[in-house]
């Protein structure tokens, strides 16, 4: 019985193998024959949960689409409809929300793991900055997908965010109106953003993750010891050419990664079934009402994963000096890779003076993400806010001078990665 199983295998293989013979060598490629650094720990499985994420935005949205309506009269009744008659429609939208904020989640620590060991220096300058594409797509995809339900914080979100643009100089009016479709968010507005949060940025999003992930294959995964492996000595219990200190990802990461997967799903499973707005965090009590553009919700606030560049944009009193300190705290993110002139990746082995400033970059992050979730009515928190957004930027100009004229005094880096035997 297992001979004629196994034939039966074989058989279906060189069946499949004649028809697409290009598709085995790319297997090859990037799962049994792509050799991992063996010492990567547990920073590294965020990249693969942030896939996992996607599929089930993927999936999901999907089946919200079935019975979503994109029409200001109609959204919001839409919305009561899957939570309240479709079978199982209250676990796929509370699947989708929670999985918007995991995604986040996920995605700020994946990128926090790589300014740590230094992922985003030479050779793999194109995978940092796909990932950077990657975020931003992400950004404009979950704002449209907050304005889709047309609640109470959907319409003001969504009427805020894109007046923002009004600030543009000349043409600030005409852009606004152009984005929203009408002098105020209304049916224009939704299709729009419902079109493009169904079909264009997800393609898009995509591509890049397809793009990034081979990029990060042909130069080879970092490591937390930024050594490059590649360069090392050659040689493995399955390859004499591969490098000694890699492991092929299928199947030994694979099964890691499976059973870090399985503890992600039971955390977010608990939120979804116990506690699905996380106190308003993921889900804001205000938008359980619907959008009323009569009625002005006490506290205007975008969701969590927005709240530092928020907090960016309303402790400068200049609209325009807002909007563009907003966007320059992303952009300069996109240069990274050119500000740090270090010539050693993980911070293990770099300067006290990196990680120190490592450190308060991720304080001033997790405090303006604080301010710009609360109501922006305290003088304090403003002046404190203003001051983290110094520090924020000040961070890279740090960073830039820290390395570029030498004050680094960095530790030896070994030539192959600890604890290879």
């Amino acid at each position: 019985m297992a001979n004629r199983l196994t034939q039966a295998v074989t058989g279906m293989q060189e069946w499949f193998n004649e028809r697409a013979p290009s598709f085995l060598p790319v297997y090859r490629k990037h799962m049994t024959e792509y050799y991992a650094p063996k010492n990567f720990n547990i920073w590294y499985i965020f990249g693969v949960l942030s896939m996992v994420v996607l599929v089930n935005q993927i999936v999901t949205g999907i089946f919200l689409t079935m019975f979503f309506k994109p029409s200001a009269a109609e959204a919001f009744a839409s919305v009561e409809y899957i939570m309240r008659d479709v079978e199982w429609g209250w676990l796929i939208r509370y699947m989708h929300s929670t999985g918007a904020s995991a995604f986040f989640l996920v995605v700020y620590i994946h990128m926090f793991r790589g300014v740590m060991y230094g992922s985003y220096k030479k050779p793999r300058e194109l995978v940092w900055l796909l990932g950077m594409l990657i975020y931003l797509v992400l950004m404009a995809e979950a704002f449209m997908g907050y304005v889709l339900p047309w609640g109470q914080m959907s319409f003001w979100g969504a009427k805020v965010i894109i007046s923002l643009f009004g600030a543009v100089p000349y043409i600030g009016g005409a852009l606004t109106e152009w984005i929203m479709g009408d002098y105020l968010p209304s049916d224009a507005t939704l299709n729009r953003f419902f079109a493009l949060h169904v079909i264009a940025l997800p393609l898009v999003l995509l591509l890049l993750v397809v793009l990034h992930i081979f990029a990060l294959h042909e130069v080879g995964s970092n490591n937390p010891d930024g050594v490059e492996i590649k360069k090392g000595p050659k040689g493995n219990r399955w390859s004499d050419k591969a490098p000694a200190d890699g492991i092929p990802f299928h199947p030994y990461f694979t099964v890691k990664d499976i059973f870090y997967t399985g503890c992600f799903l039971l955390i977010c499973a608990f939120i979804i079934f116990f506690e699905p707005t996380v106190g308003g965090l993921f889900l804001e009590h205000d938008n359980f009402i619907e959008a009323n553009r009569l009625v002005t919700p006490a506290h205007i606030k975008p969701t969590w994963y927005y709240t530092p560049f928020y907090a960016m944009l309303r402790v400068i009193p200049n609209k325009l000096a807002g909007v563009l300190t907003m966007f320059s705290a992303i952009i300069v993110l996109f240069f990274l890779p050119w500000l740090d002139r270090g010539k050693v990746k993980s911070w293990r082995y770099r300067g006290v003076g990196f990680r120190v400033g490592l450190f308060v970059l991720g304080i001033c992050f997790v405090w303006l993400g604080k301010i710009g979730s609360g109501p922006g009515t305290d003088p304090v928190e403003t002046i404190i806010g203003r001051f983290l957004t110094a520090a924020y930027f000040g961070f890279f100009i740090y960073l830039w001078v820290y390395t570029a004229f030498g004050f680094e005094k960095t530790k030896p880096v070994p030539e192959r990665v600890t604890g290879h035997d």
